[in-house]
């Protein structure tokens, strides 16, 4: 009698405290990411936080040459394209995503594992958990502490993404695969409402800016305390001496009109 393989175990989450902050941004090609770290990156530095900025794939040598291999070169197995995006999370979250945590410096990060779950989990139909199980194996379970999902109706990104122009392979995937994309970081947001804020990126690049900067000061405020900061001359300091107080001050000299309340939600 051949013996039953026991279940899968479902990969556990790391929700051990750390002194950084890591926060992701989600959404289909073309809803805005870059520029909307732009501008946070930009916050960050008025409010002289310490702040490290890197994608998913290429944060890293390796990830750069998986990232070459998977969106500039010709067609991937689904199978193969999920574990090459598992081993660029691994090793970018090894070798330079906890190292920055525990730093005490706030991550941003163009993309996590929410991507592999909607991208190959998704559209490619792989299964969703096994992909999001496969992601929290190869990264030890980090998750992010704020994920901003920017969220548009694929025919705007896809007029986005033609201005733009040089569509790499993901990019020139049918609308229904986009579609497919949409619903399923919809569907990721509604399960983990601690964690997603869903902003609406189809609104102007500003309005867009004022409420992720709004929920990165509630982030903070929250979750702050060990940050590390720098000092008007760009050195490190050990510790921000009030990293709520210096975000907070950032967000309100960057957008005046913005209620204090606004930031105590």
């Amino acid at each position: 009698m051949t013996p039953t393989p026991p279940a899968p175990v479902p990969a556990q989450v790391d929700d051990a405290p750390r002194p950084g902050l890591f926060i992701t941004f989600e959404g289909g090609d073309g809803v805005g990411k870059s520029t909307q770290i732009d501008r946070l990156a930009t916050l960050l530095v008025a409010a002289h936080i310490e702040y490290v900025r890197t994608r998913e794939p290429g944060g890293t040598e390796l990830g750069t040459e998986i990232r070459r291999l998977l969106l500039d070169g010709g067609h991937v197995d689904p199978r193969a394209e999920a574990l090459l995006y598992a081993a660029d999370r691994a090793h970018h979250v090894t070798t330079k995503v906890r190292p920055a945590l525990e730093a005490g410096s706030v991550v941003i990060s163009d993309r996590y594992l929410d991507s592999s779950v909607a991208y190959q989990g998704a559209a490619r139909d792989l299964g969703p958990g096994e992909v999001r199980d496969l992601s929290l194996w190869a990264t030890d379970g980090l998750l992010p502490d704020l994920t901003i999902l920017l969220d548009a109706e694929p025919g705007l990104a896809e007029r986005r993404r033609t201005a733009r122009g040089g569509k790499d392979r993901l990019e020139r995937e049918p609308g229904a695969f986009h579609q497919a994309l949409r619903e399923e970081f919809l569907a990721l947001a509604a399960l983990e409402p601690e964690r997603f804020v869903v902003i609406d990126a189809e609104q102007d690049l500003e309005t867009v800016a004022r409420l992720v900067a709004v929920n990165v000061a509630r982030l903070v405020a929250r979750r702050g305390d060990g940050l590390r900061g720098e000092d008007a001359a760009g050195s490190s300091a050990v510790e921000a001496d009030s990293p709520a107080a210096a975000v907070r001050e950032a967000v309100l000299r960057r957008y005046p009109a913005l209620h204090v309340s606004e930031l105590d939600g």
